[in-house]
């Protein structure tokens, strides 16, 4: 069976690495890379090195950052006693777009999925932990996703986070989210209304 040149067929195989992408699309966007001018290749190549040179996580709250603290941890109108705590950095931006919510964020960098080897120690809990210590945070709103790695997640968060004698609240995002769904897909209506119907947990 023919090949494409040895070239093209490395692209093909790079691109099938990531999530979604098969043998189709990967042959369709490196075609339309090929396809592209020298300088279009060119930007795009500098675009994916500047993101891994330039972008990395804030060291208060884990959102991506080209900073060492990210803008939102820096806003002064920001309310610092009200955490949301969410899987991924994506996530942050799916409840900035309600435009229904003022505190600052803490991702946890995935969620406990012993399936795939990931347990606790593998997420930003313990710098969680450390955030809630200082006593200038009011509430906790756990916002992990709805599927079973997720709800896992906020469950075990809350076991850790109710002893601590803080007497803060703790709720989860509420009504609006279909089961097994993940964050990032929901519509910003239907987010913004589980953040208003939170319940404490």
């Amino acid at each position: 069976m023919a090949n494409y040149p040895k070239v093209l067929e490395s692209l093909i195989a790079k691109l099938m690495r990531l999530p979604g992408i098969g043998r189709r699309s990967a042959e369709r966007i490196a075609f339309q890379i090929l396809n592209s001018s020298h300088q279009e290749a060119k930007e795009l190549a500098d675009s994916i090195l500047r993101i891994k040179h330039n972008l990395g996580l804030c060291k208060i709250c884990n959102n991506l950052s080209e900073k060492d603290t990210c803008d939102i941890c820096q806003d002064p109108r920001r309310h610092k006693d009200t955490i949301c705590v969410v899987e991924e950095p994506k996530d942050v931006l799916a409840v900035e777009k309600t435009a229904n919510f003022n505190g600052v964020y803490h991702v946890l960098m995935g969620s406990i999925a012993p399936l795939e080897g990931r347990g606790p120690d593998d997420l930003k809990i313990k710098e969680l932990l450390s955030r809630l210590k200082n006593g200038a945070i009011k509430e906790v709103i756990i916002a992990t996703d709805s599927d079973t790695e997720g709800e896992t997640t906020a469950l075990y968060l809350t076991k850790l986070i109710k002893p601590l004698p803080l007497g803060m609240k703790i709720s989860r995002i509420g009504v609006g989210i279909p089961v097994g769904s993940n964050l990032e897909y929901i519509d910003s209506s239907t987010l913004s209304k589980a953040l208003e119907s939170r319940r404490e947990v």
